[in-house]
């Protein structure tokens, strides 16, 4: 997982998709930020995420942006993405690898130490901590915090993905304290006051 600095984000789509989604998936990749896509979709069925699934990877790999499945190791071995994405209650890390072999798995570690330790001694290709802020896209469980960050940053090289209502107003200051890539979802797709397109211009 190389870094680049000005493909900082982790985009994380919206929880229903409709047809203008496509279009506006486009011009949000076309500002050439986004490393990663996540599709994160908890209510559709198997045979719904696998067709929304395949038209969205073909625009990721337009755009070398890296595709990944949330939580369905299973669909993202069908739809052959780049890898995955684990929730602590989701498949354990090593049955995952079984099935998808040397793909990108990402961890969801909250602020727990003790979880980041475990996901980076099962070689977790990424960790996810938050949440930063408050979010409009998940009820806030867990906090993390800059300190928390700092710490994690001296503990190990494994790529950190900061989450939880990120937006144009709070970015930078987790840039600045050296996490690797942002995820954002809420700020860009459920934005009130301005398109997906005129959200990603905002985040420099």
């Amino acid at each position: 997982m190389k870094y680049n600095k000005k493909k900082f984000i982790y985009l994380i789509s919206p929880s229903k998709i409709n047809n203008v989604f496509y279009n506006d998936l486009l011009e949000v990749l076309r500002s050439k930020k986004i490393s990663f896509f996540q599709l994160r979709l908890k209510k559709e069925s198997f045979k719904k995420k696998f067709i929304i699934g395949k038209k969205i990877k073909k625009i990721c790999s337009k755009f070398n942006v890296k595709f990944l499945i949330n939580d369905d190791v299973m669909l993202a071995k069908k739809l052959n993405a780049h890898g995955c994405h684990l929730g602590q209650k989701d498949m354990n890390i090593l049955e995952a690898r079984k099935i998808i072999g040397n793909k990108i798995i990402g961890i969801t570690c909250h602020n727990s130490i003790k979880l980041i330790k475990k996901a980076v001694e099962n070689n977790a290709n990424y960790i996810a901590i938050g949440a930063f802020n408050t979010s409009k896209t998940k009820k806030v469980k867990y906090k993390a915090t800059i300190n928390l960050l700092k710490k994690v940053k001296k503990m190990t090289k494994t790529p950190i993905v900061a989450i939880g209502g990120i937006n144009s107003k709070n970015y930078k200051k987790l840039l600045l304290n050296k996490t690797n890539f942002l995820a954002i979802s809420g700020y860009i797709w459920n934005n009130k006051k301005i398109k997906p397109i005129e959200a990603i211009k905002n985040i420099k």
